[in-house]
């Protein structure tokens, strides 16, 4: 109970800052006095601190190892100065693979117990997160991000004409490939069906989009099948998942494109992921 408390606090962080206004006070802060974005590193730090040690995992180690987790990607912010520049930098990209890639390989799992690696890897995610917002849409401050809620008639419909075209070729593919099995029935109520939409948004979808379209999309310009060669079920690399991890993200990289807001990408993203959840 107190680490779902835990995970809803930090939603509620990430989603304070699709609130009007709160992007723009806090890159105007940052702005006027650019050192400050050094006391998210240990700000963030303890927090995760405090999250391993209610889990029981805490060790100094794992500290010092969010620590310069947290602290690299900063720097490299740091040394472009703030934003908003005409075009990401180098070092914008490496701050990015530094955020983006420990997670994406679970960087420290060792240094965890088995029990408390989800909610710690949970905590990881909604870290880098946080400090990805902090760092380019804040500090930096691209411009393209969508970080902010729905604006027009057409990021509410995106998302079902994304999940009508592309669910069919995802379902095809993935039984063909032998990644998912032929369509079944649910043998679960419709109350759970319903409460798994939101866990999945607000645990999967939304962060995922977040990280990898409003940031890496944006920035980098590029899919990110490939980041899924290193996730099971099947034997790694999983190549069955790339492939319809491509197929996936083209979709939603598209909604994201055509929408104003990342909320519509992560809704196409939550009604795939629930999708095969549920019956397949």
């Amino acid at each position: 109970m107190a680490q779902s408390a835990v995970l809803a606090l930090w939603l509620a962080v990430i989603l304070a800052f699709f609130a009007p206004g709160v992007g723009v006070r806090v890159r105007a802060i940052l702005h006027r006095r650019a050192a400050w974005i050094w006391l998210a590193p240990p700000l963030l730090s303890a927090a995760f601190s405090g999250a391993a040690l209610m889990a029981g995992a805490f060790t100094a180690r794992l500290a010092l190892l969010v620590l310069a987790y947290t602290a690299l990607p900063v720097l490299c912010a740091y040394i472009e100065g703030p934003g908003p520049p005409a075009r990401p930098a180098a070092l914008d990209f490496a701050a990015i693979l530094l955020l983006w890639l420990p997670i994406e390989f679970a960087a420290g799992a060792r240094l965890v117990p088995r029990p408390a690696q989800g909610f710690l890897h949970s905590v990881a995610y909604a870290i880098a997160i946080v400090l990805g917002l902090m760092l380019f849409l804040a500090f930096r401050g691209f411009p393209g991000l969508k970080f902010n809620l729905p604006r027009r008639a057409r990021d509410l419909w995106l998302p079902l004409a994304g999940f009508a075209a592309v669910a069919p070729v995802l379902a095809v593919v993935g039984i063909a490939i032998g990644f998912i099995p032929p369509p079944h029935l649910p043998p679960q109520t419709a109350g759970r069906m319903a409460a798994a939409a939101g866990i999945i948004f607000a645990g999967t979808a939304l962060p995922e989009e977040i990280l990898f379209r409003a940031l890496i999309q944006n920035l980098l310009m590029q899919r990110f099948g490939c980041a899924h060669l290193d996730n099971g079920p099947q034997p790694l690399p999983n190549w069955r998942y790339m492939i319809l991890a491509t197929i996936a993200g083209w979709a939603y990289g598209k909604v994201f494109q055509k929408a104003s807001t990342v909320l519509s990408s992560a809704a196409l993203h939550m009604l795939v992921d629930w999708t095969k959840h549920f019956f397949f």
